[in-house]
């Protein structure tokens, strides 16, 4: 695979969205609407909890239902509105969609494999790369509120292992490599005390 094109240096926060039913049941959701669940909706108060404090200046989110709910409420406790960009949303996962998470990923992410009616690898890491690059254009620090394969696809355009999967609802900062070179900082934030 060819590298993919470079991203903005500039730092920003990266969140997943909450748990979903399916989540929970380990399938494939995709472009499939599912919402948050119970879990999801206390894991996104959390998340919120979380950022107060970090200076978030701008929120940008998929406009998938899991995804633009976890970002509003992220985007009431930071007093800050939600904007959305399409290209945010998660990879359509054709066929696989609504089915248990296979063993495949590695091969698609390789390009070998592509799920019937899915979207091939390469153009979900074109499209993550370019949405991230308009979301870091906007006034500093971003929070990116979108999807697990998504950010599968920019840990490789950080210089990661890419097929790691991203926990629900845990802010992760993104930075630049301070020496210019293509390897990115990619941390988990502590999160907030749960609520009693």
């Amino acid at each position: 695979m060819k590298p993919p094109a470079r991203l903005n240096p500039v730092a920003f926060w990266f969140l997943r969205h909450g748990e979903t039913d399916w989540n929970a049941q380990g399938l494939s959701q995709g472009n499939t609407d599912i919402p948050l669940n119970a879990v999801g909706l206390l894991q996104a108060r959390r998340a919120a909890r979380t950022l107060v404090g970090m200076r978030i200046a701008t929120i940008i989110a998929s406009p998938l239902s899991r995804a633009r709910v976890t970002a509003e409420i992220a985007a009431e406790a930071l007093a800050l509105p939600v904007g959305f960009d399409p290209d945010l949303r998660e990879v359509g996962f054709g066929e696989q969609e609504g089915q248990p998470m296979g063993d495949w990923y590695d091969d698609w992410i390789a390009g070998t494999y592509t799920p019937k009616d899915a979207e091939p690898f390469a153009v979900l890491l074109a499209r993550a790369v370019a949405a991230i690059n308009r979301a870091t254009a906007l006034p500093a620090p971003v929070l990116v509120v979108a999807h697990g394969a998504l950010f599968r696809a920019l840990r490789l355009a950080f210089g990661h292992e890419p097929n790691v999967r991203t926990p629900n609802a845990l802010p992760i900062r993104c930075e630049p490599p301070a020496d210019g070179g293509r390897v990115w900082t990619v941390t988990p934030a502590a999160l907030a005390p749960e609520e009693v």
